[in-house]
């Protein structure tokens, strides 16, 4: 019984590898329709982010960052996958393109601190929390660019309202990425 449990269904690697890959592209489309609407900023809360970063924490710097790239690339050419069912080129004027982009930038940052390492939870927890400080930051830039506010007021809009929930994300993804990763460390 224990071979047929520790049985490969998919032998080869790259098939693995490109599923993988379109799995975190379908949660990250999923995740933005699973949103919170806050009436003083222009940007809700989603869940995205805790599919950013387990895509990153699981397929590393490159595969990571190439799903969150084709989850953009997707919603730019016109599947309505971003937030509030939106779409195409045009949705990139609006508030919400600097975390998407920021999206890529964490993911990198994850795989990349994540690489050749076992570390324990404070550790990963530690670095999904510093993911997505910079998917803030990211946010927090380009409304700045778009808006022209304070930082100060910037900050309150932009960062603030979403630590709390970045922060249960970001724990509950170290959870499941320590849970998981031997497991689909054999995968690949």
């Amino acid at each position: 019984m224990e071979g047929i449990l520790r049985k490969e269904i998919v032998v080869d690697k790259n098939i693995s590898r490109i599923i993988a890959v379109a799995t975190f592209v379908i949660l990250t489309a999923l995740g933005a329709f699973v949103r919170i609407p806050l009436s003083f900023t222009p940007v809700p809360v989603t869940l995205q982010t805790f599919f950013v970063l387990l895509s990153a924490a699981f397929l590393g710097a490159r595969l990571g960052a190439l799903s969150q790239s084709i989850y953009l690339m997707l919603g730019v050419a016109g599947l309505p996958i971003f937030t509030i069912s939106g779409s195409g080129l045009l949705y990139l004027l609006g508030p919400t393109t600097g975390y998407l982009f920021g999206f890529i930038l964490a993911s990198f940052l994850i795989g990349r601190g994540l690489r050749n390492s076992n570390p324990g939870f404070i550790a990963v927890f530690s670095l999904f929390c510093m993911a997505d400080l910079l998917i803030l930051a990211c946010g927090l830039i380009w409304l700045k660019i778009i808006l022209g506010f304070s930082l100060d007021k910037l900050f309150l809009i932009a960062v603030l309202p979403f630590i709390p929930g970045d922060l249960i994300k970001a724990y509950l993804a170290a959870i499941v990425y320590l849970k998981f990763k031997s497991r689909l460390k054999e995968v690949f």
